[in-house]
């Protein structure tokens, strides 16, 4: 009954994660290896001490909420020095190839999860008691449900920690242990080390043409188009009346600004906000306040996107600051994927990517500017 019961409950989460993955097509996560070490806490039954565990994972981010594993754990521990009041000596050994489904509560740099696995293990009881040779070895499944977060340290470098329960079947021959096959539980607390690589890159739109284009276009104060990463000279402004906006609208692509799925800005997004912001508030201190916009496109999650979005808005603001611009000149909100510029409708995969790419900006706008005579 309790063989059905984790049975069921792990075929229930790996279907989840499954339809998750088919839900979330557009989502370009990367592959990980991990190597690992770790703790085993054997089953009371075995009567063996608790000793080390070495493995190694191949990971993917199939969603933004699911993250799939392949793991391949050895461990091996020593006997009780008496067992049923005779001496004994002899080791244990288990190795496990499993497949885990992991739930992601967050793909910030710390991310917390909750995962399940199936798979299978070979249990190795190898005693000597009282002089006789008793165990058996035995490949059976393996199931396992546990806890833990990753964190990373970089686009490429993490770490995972996570404490988990492993069921599986072992044999053994002798009356002191056990006589014929029984399930057994070991804990194991493991640490390893993410590399990421296949990290997804930045997913540029394609040009009309291949010619040089300004940093930034002059656009109507109602309407919003993607600023071309690369500058060039800027267009000659005209004469300003008094009621006549210092600068226009400006849009910044995210992938010029930000790294994917990151709030951190930049070097090039660095230079086009010196140029494009900086020096203007800095020529124009009539500009009493300027609206900072995150956006977003609808991929993944909504209220990851809001956070994200706001995240972003406010690292601009940050920035503005730190090179000498007044925080109460700047007021910066983040309106996640409500404000599409572009649905993409009947567009799927890779193409809906880049198809989304003007929904995933930062909009800097006057929101206020005193009158100044001619």
């Amino acid at each position: 009954m309790k063989t059905k019961l984790i049975s069921v409950a792990l075929a229930g989460m790996l279907g989840v994660a499954a339809n998750g993955a088919f839900a979330d097509d557009a989502f370009e996560g990367p592959m990980y290896i991990m190597p690992t070490l770790g703790y085993m806490h054997t089953d009371s039954d075995l009567k063996a001490d608790n000793d080390v565990a070495y493995g190694i994972r191949l990971g993917k981010a199939i969603s933004e909420h699911w993250d799939v594993q392949l793991g391949l754990t050895h461990s091996k521990a020593d006997a009780d020095n008496h067992i049923g009041g005779q001496a004994a000596s002899g080791d244990y050994k288990q190795t496990l190839l499993g497949l885990d489904a992991l739930y992601m509560f967050s793909r910030d740099k710390f991310r917390p999860f909750v995962l399940a696995g199936v798979g299978a293990a070979h249990n190795n009881i190898d005693y000597k008691i009282g002089g006789v040779n008793v165990g058996d070895s035995k490949t059976s499944w393996m199931a396992n449900v546990g806890a833990g977060f990753q964190y990373l340290f970089t686009d490429n470098i993490g770490l995972q920690a996570d404490i988990r329960h492993v069921w599986s079947r072992a044999k053994a021959d002798n009356t002191v242990l056990w006589n014929g096959t029984e399930t057994i539980g070991n804990t194991y607390l493991n640490v390893g080390v993410i590399f990421n690589f296949g990290a997804p890159k930045k997913v540029a739109a394609a040009e009309p043409e291949p010619t040089p284009a300004p940093a930034m276009e002059e656009i109507a104060p109602q309407e919003e188009e993607a600023v071309p990463p690369l500058t060039s000279e800027e267009p000659p402004q005209p004469d300003q009346g008094p009621n006549e906006p210092a600068f226009t609208k400006m849009t910044l692509q995210a992938e010029v600004l930000f790294g994917f799925d990151k709030d951190a800005l930049t070097t090039e997004g660095k230079k086009i906000l010196d140029t494009e912001v900086v020096e203007k508030m800095k020529a124009h201190p009539e500009v009493e306040l300027v609206l900072i916009t995150g956006h977003t496109d609808f991929i993944g999650d909504e209220k990851y996107n809001q956070k994200l979005s706001e995240r972003r808005a406010n690292s601009v603001k940050k920035y503005l600051v730190s090179q000498g611009i007044d925080a109460n000149r700047l007021h910066a909100v983040g309106k996640g994927e409500s404000s599409p510029v572009v649905d993409c409708k009947g567009v799927r995969g890779k193409k809906l990517i880049q198809c989304l790419q003007p929904n995933r900006r930062v909009v800097v706008e006057i929101e206020a500017q005193r009158q100044t005579a001619q």
